[in-house]
């Protein structure tokens, strides 16, 4: 059967293959709570993914097997992790079960009714969506969400929502092996935020006009009663916006919506900033949320927030939801994997940040030495992503740890289908770090990595963990060599 463009008349019971990620684990949770029966497939079947979804009563199967679809389910949901090769595909394929994508699934049965707000842009969607979703609650919107990390503030990184707003992360990744198109194009926007538009993604995008062309495509679904949030100084997003029907509200410095920042307390890790409106003071406000970049996120999310809530009940919602942000602002929790304190053992600070692009290990380094001042400050990088095990960057990296007192490389993981004139040299990179006086060594793997560290550090250095994936258990076995040491 070919993959279906709308839901099968009778639904109950929906089967997931790629079950364990981030995202489709979120799905099921969201399904589970609307009444559907689900069940999952995937290759990697292991906590806290698999804890998670047997305590939603969901049984999930190791591997892709053909036998997965037996009993025979109303809907097949297929994961991106998920190849056309795999036999419980080519099973599907054969079948007549009808089948679709994530974002399809999403779009059909969360976001068909909604004012759906879509974060998209290259860097900041998950910080951006979580906070704006974590402002709409608590201006009262009962907003449904969707975020591509974990918001303290939740239990869950999805929900269906009561209210008439759904806040999601919108993805320029590809959607599935039937659908190569970015998943942003099935989430129904009515608000889109732009936060920037760089080249990334290298394993599907050839060039930045590539990238381009995805989210052009995103600006022709926007209607002409929606609005486009965009960064005003980010060439690429206002070089695609150009092509929206809609109102647009330009934010970042100097733009019609801007922000400030007033301080850092050092000691709590907050930042305070005033958010301007046409050069008026909207407000001030207290933020877990640190660093240039977050300013402009958060200043991004107060806009996001505002146009939902305008959408959902117009003026009075509007007012209450501005009226609400100071307490919002002070009740967000942060984000896991987002400038995350993970332990402080011999008052050595350690941190988890997602950073991997160039632009976000600049922007995020800077953002710790405004938090933490003159404290020494490590930077230890994982280059994992398929941009990061390219060279695509090379000469961006080098610059990008300029504000840390002392940097370590990994090896880049697995560069094994990646040519060799086109893969990351992590010499080159250590080399080119200490012409511009960076103190960077190159290590093998994480235990050398962790025992080295452990061994140098200082009390009150502060230690960044940059990874975009597991980064082989590092950050437990640096904790524990300091907890041993100290």
């Amino acid at each position: 059967m070919p993959h279906a463009d709308a839901l099968p008349s009778s639904l109950k019971h929906i089967h997931i293959m790629g079950i364990c990620g981030t995202a489709m684990g979120a799905l099921a949770g969201m399904l589970v709570d609307a009444g559907y029966q689900v069940t999952g497939s995937d290759k990697a079947v292991y906590p806290p993914m698999s804890d998670y979804l047997a305590g939603l009563g969901i049984p999930v199967k190791e591997g892709f097997v053909a036998t997965n679809l037996d009993p025979r389910p109303d809907l097949v949901v297929v994961g991106n992790v998920v190849r056309a090769i795999y036999e419980e595909a080519e099973a599907l394929l054969a079948s007549d079960i009808p089948y679709m994508s994530f974002p399809e699934l999403l779009g059909h049965l969360f976001l068909a009714e909604s004012h759906s707000v879509v974060i998209a842009g290259t860097h900041g969607k998950t910080t951006t969506t979580s906070i704006a979703a974590h402002l709409c609650d608590q201006a009262g919107l009962e907003p449904g969400f969707l975020i591509g990390g974990i918001a303290k503030n939740f239990d869950r990184t999805a929900r269906p929502g009561a209210g008439q707003v759904f806040v999601i992360e919108g993805d320029e990744y590809d959607t599935a092996f039937f659908d190569k198109g970015p998943k942003f194009l099935h989430y129904r926007p009515k608000t889109v935020v732009l936060t920037s538009v760089e080249f990334d993604h290298a394993d599907i995008y050839r060039d930045l006009d590539h990238v381009k062309e995805s989210f052009r495509k995103l600006m022709a679904i926007l209607p002409e009663e929606g609005r486009l949030i965009v960064r005003g100084d980010d060439p690429g997003a206002m070089d695609v916006a150009k092509e929206a029907r809609c109102t647009v509200e330009t934010y970042g410095p100097g733009q019609t919506w801007d922000g400030r920042i007033e301080g850092f307390d050092s000691a709590r890790g907050t930042m305070r900033f005033t958010v301007t409106w046409d050069g008026q003071d909207v407000g001030t406000f207290d933020s877990v949320l640190v660093g240039e970049h977050n300013l402009y996120n958060q200043v991004a999310a107060v806009v996001a927030t505002l146009s939902a809530a305008e959408a959902a009940g117009g003026e009075p919602a509007r007012t209450a939801a501005a009226e609400s942000f100071a307490n919002g602002f002070a009740s967000f929790a942060g984000i896991k994997r987002r400038q995350e304190v993970i332990g402080e053992p011999g008052g050595v600070t350690v941190i988890d940040d997602f950073a991997h692009h160039p632009t976000a290990v600049r922007v995020t380094l800077q953002a710790l030495r405004q938090r933490y001042g003159s404290r020494r400050l490590w930077a230890i990088w994982e280059p994992r992503s398929a941009t990061s095990r390219r060279n695509t960057f090379q000469d961006d990296y080098a610059e990008a740890f300029d504000v840390a007192n002392l940097v370590v490389v990994a090896q880049p993981y697995d560069q094994s289908g990646i040519p060799e004139a086109d893969r990351m040299d992590a010499v080159k990179l250590l080399m080119d770090m200490q012409i511009r006086g960076v103190d960077a060594i190159c290590l093998p793997d994480a235990h050398t990595i962790a025992r080295t560290v452990a061994a140098r550090s200082h009390p009150l250095d502060v230690v960044a963990i940059l990874s975009n994936g597991a980064f082989d258990g590092l950050h437990g076995k640096l904790l524990q060599m300091l907890e041993d040491r100290f």
